[in-house]
């Protein structure tokens, strides 16, 4: 196997466990604009990582009237203000960015959340200076995931080649994006919002191309990590 030179991260359910936030974020705007059954449950079953104005056309139908100009705007204010006090890191997530620094692998961030969203993230979550001028949004480009785009100015700013690098992605839309890309995608099911349905979800993600699929992250790093070492043939 060649060695991997660049590690592309899906943010949200890899890096922070931030999914279950979100979906409630998501589901309580829908109840607020009177559709009292939404559940977070509901929306991460049908739109685990994908953009907003994706899940803003569900809720329209939902509705059964157009939503509100400031539904999202909503949702990403809510959400960010639970973000100050409940973000956390996905455990072994500091561990693994430093063994792939310290073997020299570059880090990008490729996810479907806005550019502000994105910034304070990685900022409340501590992880902003592993990714200065490698994180991208859906926001930067055409069509987010299941699209190759993301993926592709990823690639752009780490200055890398599809097969020089792997994503990691817990989402079946971002792996199908990835692998649009050229780029090999490894699955994670290690987030909170996957509690009780990580063998599930893992082979939805084996289903939609992932090479591996790992719930814990130093087990993705003992993946990656051991390739960086192989001798060039």
């Amino acid at each position: 196997m060649s060695p991997i030179m660049g590690v592309i991260f899906d943010l949200d359910g890899c890096l922070v466990d931030s999914e279950p936030l979100s979906l409630e974020a998501i589901a309580s705007e829908m109840r607020r604009l009177g559709i009292e059954d939404a559940t977070a449950q509901e929306i991460g079953d049908k739109f685990l990582g994908v953009t907003m104005p994706v899940i803003t056309d569900y809720v329209a139908d939902r509705l059964g009237a157009p939503v509100p100009k400031d539904f999202a705007d909503r949702v990403e204010t809510q959400l960010l203000a639970t973000y100050q006090t409940e973000l956390r890191q996905i455990s072994g997530a500091p561990e693994l960015l430093r063994g792939l620094n310290a073997q020299g692998c570059a880090m990008a961030i490729a996810t479907g959340g806005s550019l502000k969203r994105m910034a304070a993230t990685l900022e409340i979550s501590g992880l902003a200076s592993w990714f200065a001028g490698t994180a991208s949004s859906a926001a930067e480009v055409a069509q987010g995931k299941p699209a190759p785009d993301l993926f592709l100015l990823a690639l752009e700013r780490l200055k890398l080649r599809p097969a020089d690098c792997v994503v990691l992605e817990d989402s079946p839309h971002g792996v199908k994006g990835a692998l649009a890309a050229g780029i090999p995608a490894i699955g994670f099911v290690g987030g909170s919002h996957l509690k009780g349905k990580r063998g599930t979800h893992a082979a939805i993600l084996r289903d939609a191309g992932a090479t591996h699929v790992f719930e814990r992250l130093e087990d993705v790093g003992r993946h990656i990590l051991p390739h960086r070492n192989e001798p060039q043939r």
